[in-house]
């Protein structure tokens, strides 16, 4: 079975995007103006009619409002493909023509949010490296055009005007796939605490944003009372704190559970075409197309918990803009095991195998800055303590943390190492966490040695390496093997005729 799919004439999204802009657009506006309803709604009963007529009238012209805009949206977001370029046409007052070159995709998103599902479409988002947000966003296609789509962006030939067909083949075999058993394991060595703080500061943010509300339903005063007794009962007994604490952790753990769930459900890895397609989510299905070129360098991280279960994460660093977060461009694959490393590894680099290459160690001046910099952070910390809390427990606090610290240093100086070999340098770090990162020589951009008046006096210095993705530090080597490092890679650099972008 096959559907000749032609994308050389402009064409428009599918009509339900109406339903999709619509949608967006009206959740963007009840996310600020939901106090307001809600305010409403308390004081229903002291409004009156006229006032209340008002006000649905006003909801009805702003529901019309959204409902036109929404389709001169869609009726104005035209798309083709002209040869080796994604032409789009858009905007309602404002028209807006871009043209964006295949080879500068870095990554295709397709997915599927429950209307997607519902309607049975799919959203289409291209980005680049330059820029700080989605370059172009379909809001809806067909799953045939979304196959023909991503069967142009992952064949990289040009079309012209030659129709796509897109034929229905058996599935391949991805490279790798997470079962639910993997996900729990993933979950269970989450990082807890960090959920932990997202709970206790969305409900800050939760109870700031409906203060005013409790003011007007049952007075400022009588909510400063209650506010005042429930501090004073939780802070007055030791074992309701700890119950607190304890309940807010559960809730903190299960909300890891649910995240990994709902977000990396049924992840696949494959390849296909020279690109990497992953497939992960539950109520959000997502089918990520990342071209293998694109992929800058590579990061593998576990923690003590995952090294137990056998698991680890990978992490996909591509070319990313000034303007952007890191953590925006990165595309991350959870639960992998020793052969899925193998795997991935092996499709990215031709050669991997760092058995036969030394590994080397940062120059001892490395243990003493990091022993120097927490042996300030304690002496503050205790000036600290003694002057505010007249120096209570000041002996026994300092029994937990020396050890802490001191556990802390070794470590970070046994984790951080780097290998070199000809083609591909490993940097090793972490504290908690152990990470390994992969990066090939060629697609490093700039190689600096970074020296402070300390280390010029012991002849060493940092080495820093300058990727599209970023930087990567080698901390604290010898001058002499820095030099020789340096000048390797800038051979590789500067000899090198494959394509990093």
């Amino acid at each position: 079975m096959s559907n000749e799919i032609n994308f050389s004439e402009f064409s428009r999204q599918s009509l339900k995007g109406v339903l999709i802009i619509s949608g967006k657009f009206l959740f963007q506006l009840l996310k600020g103006t939901w106090v307001v309803f809600l305010v409403f709604i308390t004081k229903a009963s002291k409004i009156s009619s006229i006032d209340a007529i008002y006000f649905y009238v006003m909801i009805v012209l702003l529901l019309l409002f959204v409902v036109i805009r929404s389709y001169l949206v869609y009726r104005n977001f035209k798309f083709k493909i002209d040869g080796d370029y994604f032409v789009l046409k858009n905007g309602i007052i404002a028209k807006k023509n871009t043209a964006i070159a295949f080879d500068r995709i870095q990554n295709v998103n397709f997915s599927q949010n429950l209307i997607h599902q519902l309607i049975n479409v799919y959203q289409v988002d291209l980005e680049t490296a330059g820029s700080d947000k989605t370059e172009i966003s379909i809001k809806a296609l067909s799953l045939s055009d979304a196959k023909a789509l991503r069967q142009k962006i992952t064949s990289g030939r040009s079309i012209g005007n030659e129709e796509i067909v897109v034929e229905e083949t058996e599935k391949e075999k991805p490279l790798l796939t997470i079962d639910v058993k993997s996900l729990l394991k993933v979950s269970i060595s989450e990082n807890h605490f960090q959920s932990l703080l997202l709970l206790i500061a969305f409900l800050f943010g939760f109870y700031q944003q409906v203060e005013d509300v409790f003011k007007n339903f049952i007075g400022e005063e009588i909510l400063k009372n209650y506010l005042s007794k429930g501090k004073d009962i939780l802070l007055g007994s030791f074992l309701l704190l700890i119950i607190v604490l304890i309940l807010l952790s559960m809730v903190a753990v299960i909300t890891s559970f649910i995240r990994v769930f709902l977000r990396h459900f049924n992840l696949s890895f494959s390849i296909k075409n020279e690109a990497f397609e992953i497939k992960q989510g539950l109520v959000n299905k997502k089918a990520i197309i990342l071209k293998r070129d694109k992929v800058q360098h590579i990061k593998i991280t576990t923690n003590p918990l995952k090294r137990m279960m056998g698991i680890s994460y990978v992490v996909f660093k591509q070319a990313i803009s000034g303007k952007v977060k890191k953590t925006d461009k990165q595309i991350k694959i959870v639960g992998c095991k020793e052969e899925h490393l193998d795997k991935i590894k092996t499709t990215l680099f031709s050669s991997f195998d760092f058995n036969d290459v030394l590994k080397e160690k940062p120059h001892w001046y490395f243990t003493y800055r990091i022993t120097l910099r927490n042996f300030l952070f304690l002496t503050f910390f205790n000036t600290f303590h003694y002057f505010i809390f007249d120096g209570i427990n000041q002996i026994y606090l300092n029994l937990l943390l020396i050890p802490i610290l001191g556990l802390m240093i070794f470590k970070r100086v046994k984790k951080t190492f780097f290998k070199a070999a000809d083609e591909l340098i490993l940097v090793g770090g972490g504290m908690i966490e152990t990470s390994e990162t992969y990066l090939e020589l060629f697609k490093v951009q700039n190689v600096k040695m970074k020296q402070t008046i300390f280390q010029r006096r012991r002849k060493i210095t940092d080495i820093i390496l300058q990727t599209a993705s970023g930087k990567i530090k080698i901390p604290s080597i010898t001058m002499e093997r820095a030099n020789e490092l340096y000048n390797h890679i800038l051979y590789k650099v500067e000899t090198s005729t494959k394509e990093w972008m």
